[in-house]
């Protein structure tokens, strides 16, 4: 079993961060297994050198340990480049130069007022650029775009349509918001309508969070991925990845959020549940287990 923890240094670290990191070390130890700490640091805008270095301050203090090098996304952009490249010439992503109020404008048009629908990648695309092809026939994709992934040729590819049962699936060893475990599956046709064309690439980054998760996955030969339910609806555009790049589908493991007192879930912003201020005030890491229930 490998198991990871993949934070972004864009923040300190909090609650939740240090339940998900405590599940999937503890899990790991538990099988004889190896944890794996990642930096999602493609976000450059963001990202700074001292939160990383809080991460691993934060992380050994909590009593976790992990094999170096430790894996950087940022160091990776060739990477995800030669993968864009190729869906880029097998015609499975677009260029996009939609905005987010483009978008919003195209799906309330057919209907003056329709409120639009958001799924895991936020709101789902409406195709304004699919059609077009700007740049059809480039070799390469341009890079002072967004790139999207066209999902209806996606799924095709992966799931003929000559196929009975155009089925993805993944194995739940947790549980989505809705009690979902055991064998998780959704319809090709439910991708199209609920998910759409994800961005696999914007213009400021050079690729995105779900392609590099899923490569970075693959790379490192994670077997269970342990993160929170708020990413469960977000596994179903990881899985239809895998499927097209041919990549392996790790077991997922969601767990319920560490919530503040009013129920919201935690975020960066909310310093006051940082690790760093917890060790200040002279707590444990004994302490934090029994916090957060482990």
């Amino acid at each position: 079993m490998i198991t990871r923890f993949a934070p972004s240094p864009t923040g300190p670290l909090h609650l939740g961060h240090a339940y998900s990191a405590l599940m999937a070390h503890d899990m790991a130890l538990e099988h004889g297994g190896t944890f794996l700490l990642r930096i999602e640091d493609i976000d450059q805008s963001r990202s700074r050198p001292e939160w990383e270095t809080q991460i691993y301050d934060d992380l050994r203090w909590l009593g976790l340990s992990w094999p170096d090098p430790v894996l950087r996304q940022s160091e990776r952009l060739p990477a995800y480049r030669e993968k864009l490249d190729w869906l880029w010439n097998n015609d499975h992503a677009f260029a996009c130069s939609c905005s987010r109020r483009d978008i919003e404008a195209a799906v309330a048009a057919p209907q003056e007022g329709a409120q639009p629908e958001f799924g895991p990648d936020g709101l789902i695309y409406p195709g304004t650029c699919r059609d077009v092809r700007a740049f059809a026939g480039c070799e390469c994709p341009p890079e002072n775009t967004a790139l999207r992934l066209d999902i209806r040729a996606a799924i095709d590819v992966a799931i003929p349509r000559v196929a009975e049962d155009r089925i993805y699936s993944f194995h739940e060893t947790g549980s989505g918001p809705n009690g979902e475990t055991g064998r998780v599956e959704f319809t090709a046709e439910d991708a199209v309508k609920d998910i759409g064309d994800i961005v696999l690439a914007r213009k400021d980054m050079g690729t995105s969070y779900h392609l590099s998760v899923v490569m970075d996955d693959a790379a490192q030969n994670i077997t269970h991925v342990v993160r929170g339910q708020d990413l469960f609806e977000a596994t179903k555009i990881h899985v239809i990845l895998q499927r097209l790049l041919g990549l392996p589908t790790p077991t997922y493991h969601h767990h319920g959020l560490i919530r503040d007192d009013a129920g919201k879930r935690l975020a960066k912003r909310d310093d006051a549940r940082a690790l760093s201020k917890f060790r200040a005030d002279g707590a444990s890491p004994a302490d934090i287990r029994a916090i957060v229930g482990l």
